[in-house]
């Protein structure tokens, strides 16, 4: 399995070739999945004891299973939190796994540590965080929360030992990315969700629910949990006030952006996003709306050597990885995860590549398709917005229609291979989500779209 042969260059070759025409490709067929027993019958049994051949297995996933799958990148994907991930982002992903680098510690990994490092401070400096401010990549958000609550915890009870055997509480509001309930089982914590009286929540809302707390909840209060560009409708929270009331009941404020957070980069709208400086630590996906390939998250902590304290791992076998010899930044001692990839170096290479200016441009350009898709419903006769656009989410209703007409809907466009928009709810209402991220979308696109809602 591992001899180089003329069977391994030409699949080389073939592989290379593929990856050429699908970074090439600005239009990819939009695929749709397959029933499980649909694919075995057409594809059969891959995993044999002798093996089925480079060549044949290559043949039926480029011919069959890729067209069973939705590409994140086509321009009328707009479900979900799509991604765009930039063609050189693309390509150095295959460096970055053929160079077969180890991204835990500096010992092994330090060049390529270095690049996401260079990275890393270009998101910290969004943030506003201060210079002593840093964080790491990882596999996404949920990972990035946990690490970041985990660290909130460690240090709670630090402060307040004789609290050591209480099960935590955090508070978020209804509006927070459903990985904050996941994250919170695995911590064992407990979540209490706050229905804001507005659409976002703010100190006011927060103040009012640590006062209606019980003595024992209010003494396993550990974090707060804001939200910078809420997944289903692109609310930010009143990370200002918020702060205020942190530092003054002295609580862990964390900010999930994970799909906000590239709009920090965003001139139009940085200022909405104002308090998050104060915050005790940040979430944000690259690979949502910074243009990097699945998968790559970050952490970002005001105060790295908590993070530290909460996730150095201690082994006999990592002992030299302290050593003065390996000295330097290790990401396995911020974050959940020991075993990593370099997940920022495509990230790293895409902004050395094209510079951040462009990647402004190219945020900017999804805030404003969103802000255009909002102005032509309004003028849509068969069509309502149900709130203004935020970020570059737009939520609106086709009067008359269920929730059972949007589904067929929905499948219909999908089925065709023209675009996958899907429905969702907002306020106890079914309703259309566009969420726009890449900025290979067109206004032509917008239209064609609406065009089958008529």
């Amino acid at each position: 399995m591992h001899t180089i042969d003329m069977d391994l260059v030409e699949m080389t070759l073939d592989v290379m070739k593929y990856t050429i025409d699908r970074i090439s490709n600005v239009t990819p067929e939009l695929g749709s999945p397959r029933k499980e027993e649909e694919l075995l019958r057409i594809v059969g049994e891959t995993i044999t004891p002798e093996g089925i051949g480079g060549e044949n297995a290559f043949q039926l996933f480029r011919d069959v299973l890729v067209k069973a799958t939705v590409p994140i990148d086509h321009p009328r994907h707009l479900a979900f939190v799509p991604a765009a991930p930039t063609r050189a982002a693309i390509m150095f992903d295959l460096v970055t796994s053929a160079s077969s680098i180890h991204g835990a510690y500096w010992m092994e990994g330090a060049g390529g540590i270095f690049c996401e490092n260079q990275a890393m401070k270009w998101l910290v400096s969004l943030t506003g965080l201060p210079q002593t401010a840093f964080g790491v990549f990882t596999s996404g958000g949920t990972a990035a929360n946990l690490s970041a609550l985990v660290t909130a915890r460690e240090e709670w009870r630090s402060q307040n030992p004789k609290f050591q055997k209480e099960r935590v509480l955090l508070l978020t509001s209804n509006g927070a990315h459903s990985s904050i309930k996941s994250m919170a089982k695995v911590m064992d914590a407990d979540v209490h969700l706050i229905n804001s009286e507005e659409e976002f929540l703010s100190g006011k809302d927060l103040q009012k629910e640590i006062e209606n707390l019980s003595e024992t909840d209010r003494n396993r209060l550990f974090a707060v949990v804001a939200t910078g560009g809420t997944t289903n409708a692109g609310i930010i929270d009143e990370l200002d006030s918020i702060a205020d009331l942190c530092e003054k009941e002295q609580i862990w404020l964390h900010v999930d952006c994970a799909y906000g957070g590239g709009a920090l980069a965003a001139n139009s709208v940085r200022h909405l996003f104002n308090g998050i400086e104060r915050a005790d630590s940040i979430t944000i996906d690259p690979h949502k709306w910074l243009f990097s390939p699945y998968d790559c998250g970050a952490v970002i902590y005001k105060d790295l050597s908590l993070a530290e304290k909460a996730h150095s791992q201690k082994g006999a076998y990592l002992e030299i990885f302290k050593d003065e010899g390996a000295q330097g930044f290790n990401p396995a001692d911020y974050q959940i995860q020991l075993t990593r990839r370099l997940r920022g170096l495509p990230l790293w290479f895409s902004l050395a590549m094209h510079g951040t200016n462009k990647y402004r441009e190219a945020i900017e350009r999804g805030i404003e398709l969103a802000q255009i898709s909002a102005e032509k419903i309004g003028k849509h006769e068969d069509l309502e917005l149900v709130r203004p656009a935020s970020l570059s989410v737009v939520l609106f209703k086709r009067k008359g229609w269920t929730a059972e007409d949007y589904r067929n809907w929905t499948y219909k466009n999908h089925r065709d291979g023209f675009a996958l928009v899907t429905p969702s709810s907002y306020k106890g209402e079914s309703v259309i989500r566009f969420c726009f991220i890449n900025p290979d979308t067109t206004e032509d696109d917008i239209d064609k779209i609406l065009e089958t809602l008529s």
